[in-house]
């Protein structure tokens, strides 16, 4: 019988103070967001790991644009045999998500045609057509980076909102153009290489060692601790907290100045990045420079640097070795076979652009939108620059039309909003997994490889909302943990559990960072952390992938490590067998 995780809790009456259905007018493909109904209990929802601080309600444009709007358009347009996107319902601030699945056997197989009459194609000039839509960003990006917002009257304001909302859905209509294709053709090389009797865990080998701009910021920050270092500036950062870096590293001169000129220098080429996905109340590295200076105060905790360029290196001859290992096992007719899809998945490469589309697509594409409406607050004389923030999209646009100014009822209707959001955000830990009907496995690739929604995942947390309270002390359920053997290796270490990023930069070296999962803003993270256990995340997960390269015990997709795991306590990570232990409770 399925496990049903009640649904009632949610199902809200009113959403965010002032929330009118109306707002819910966003075009979609095949099925809209929406907040909770009793209808819903017999699907399943899963609980999304991008947005552990919730949304405000600006940042539900995401939810429709993004993640309902660009799932459904890819999945339709490639088209996606078993699936036609995903779609989201709203729990407090909270995004859950479920596949919309196609049962019937006839369209599957209709799909599937059309889709084998597609995909050789994108396939075969996926680099030219991907470097085709980076520049398409790009033209888009750096048009609306140029806009003079502060020339514009109200009007013009609601005239630059739309074409930043313009910009947004289409970065996210190519971003899932691309990725479901790209993941077809993982998962057929990865079945090829199950029958040819091959480990499916060493295709993350066989891709990696290819540089990314991730990667790429993340030398420049090692460098720079590198610089800080050698100018004496150690001392400093270990006396500061990393808000209050800027001032007191401004206020030094010397040296310092110095060092601050090639720090501003990284920002102007690697700072347009907010610290999570497609999120307006996220502001970027360059807006406020705090995460990515909290990062090199940690760096400089160790007294040896990572030198990435020789992390590079390895990884490039681990991965080569691999694939003369795997071609020395097979038959010349067999080696054929590989060769070929082999050379289809690195010219496709997933692993690479699951990093590099972040950079281009998923950490910046919400900035327009965010530079728009704090400049509205300004003109309205709103009481914080980011109260425009805590507005729905027509809310927003109605302010640059009528002209409204941060009048009483609106002062009053953010400060609601505000503690609504800040209610929800200290929820967050203890809001379920998983709702609705669990089933005993989901058929969406990029929920399976991505999110890691596999058996075992779909098992611990039917089997935790049963069993409220497996994780005390003495429950050797609550001690061992089983998840996605991620990244090999084992260590021992104390948990630091974290339920956003905010607070990344206070993980200390040697502790085993522990979370929901990870985005690219997590990854300078890793040259610190001796593992990470992460809820959920795939075999191409960004945990996953950046705990290879990194080469540190991962194990992702355990569902409950959140729950099970505290922070302080005394864990072992096998990433090999994907076994979590807890040795000691805090």
């Amino acid at each position: 019988m399925p496990t049903v995780i009640p649904i009632d809790e949610f199902v809200a009456v009113e959403w965010y103070p002032g929330f009118r259905s109306a707002y819910e007018n966003a075009p979609y493909i095949v099925e809209p967001v929406r907040t909770f109904s009793s209808g819903d209990q017999a699907r399943f929802w899963f609980l999304d790991y991008h947005w552990s601080r919730g949304l405000t309600p600006l940042g539900t444009i995401w939810n429709e644009d993004g993640y309902a709007w660009g799932t459904q358009w890819a999945a339709e347009t490639l088209p996606l045999p078993p699936g036609r996107g995903i779609v989201q319902r709203v729990a407090g601030t909270h995004t859950y998500a479920a596949p919309i699945e196609v049962t019937s056997p006839g369209e599957i197989a209709e799909r599937a045609a059309r889709m084998a009459r597609r995909l050789p194609d994108l396939l075969h000039d996926f680099p030219a057509i991907w470097a085709e839509r980076e520049a398409e960003i790009e033209t888009g990006w750096q048009r609306l980076r140029a806009l003079d917002l502060s020339a514009l009257d109200l009007p013009g304001l609601g005239q630059a909102l739309r074409s930043a909302r313009r910009f947004h859905r289409r970065a996210f209509e190519i971003h899932f153009e691309l990725m479901y294709p790209l993941l077809v053709n993982y998962l057929g090389f990865r079945g090829a290489c199950v029958d040819m009797g091959l480990d499916p865990a060493a295709l993350g080998v066989f891709l990696q060692g290819v540089d990314t701009r991730i990667s790429r910021t993340d030398r420049r920050l090692w460098d720079l601790t590198g610089q800080a270092r050698r100018a004496g500036l150690g001392p400093v950062f270990a006396a500061t907290e990393a808000p209050e870096l800027v001032a007191t590293l401004d206020g030094l001169g010397g040296p310092a100045a110095a060092w601050m000129s090639r720090f501003r220098d990284m920002l102007a080429e690697h700072g347009w990045r907010s610290e999570g996905t497609s999120d307006v109340a996220l502001p970027s590295w360059v807006e406020d420079p705090t995460p990515p200076l909290g990062m090199i105060k940690t760096f400089l905790t160790q007294p040896h640097g990572h030198d990435g360029d020789a992390a590079r290196a390895a990884l490039i001859a681990e991965r080569d070795a691999a694939i003369e290992d795997a071609r020395a096992r097979l038959t010349p007719s067999r080696r054929a076979v590989f060769d070929a899809g082999l050379a289809s998945v690195q010219a496709a490469n997933f692993t690479w652009w699951q990093e590099e589309h972040n950079a281009v697509i998923d950490l910046r594409a919400a900035l327009p939108l965010r530079w728009v409406a704090l400049e509205i607050a300004d003109r309205i004389g709103a009481d914080a620059r980011d109260d425009t923030l805590f507005l729905f999209w027509p809310e927003l646009l109605e302010l640059t039309e009528r002209g409204r100014s941060h009048d009483g009822e609106l002062r009053s209707l953010v400060r609601a909003r505000r503690d609504y959001f800040e209610h929800w955000r200290a929820r967050r830990i203890d809001m379920p997994k998983v709702l609705g009907t669990v089933p005993d496995r989901v058929q969406d690739p990029i929920l399976i490889e991505i999110f890691g929604l596999d058996r075992n995942f779909l098992t611990a947390v039917g089997r935790a909302s049963q069993t409220p309270g497996a994780q005390a002390p003495d429950d050797a359920a609550g001690r061992r943990l089983v998840g996605l053997a991620a990244s090999g290796g084992r260590v021992r270490g104390i948990a630091r559990v974290l339920t956003d990023a905010d607070h990344l930069h206070r993980v200390q070296p040697g502790e085993v960072l522990v979370c929901e999962s990870t985005s690219p803003n997590w990854t300078p993270a890793f040259g610190t952390v001796a593992a990470c256990v992460c809820d959920g995340g795939g075999i191409l997960s960004h945990a996953a992938i950046v705990g290879r390269e990194y080469g540190i015990p991962t194990v992702t997709a355990v569902g409950v490590a959140t729950v099970m795991i505290k922070d302080g306590d005394e864990i072992e990570v096998d990433g090999t067998a994907g076994v979590v232990t807890v040795l000691r409770r805090a």
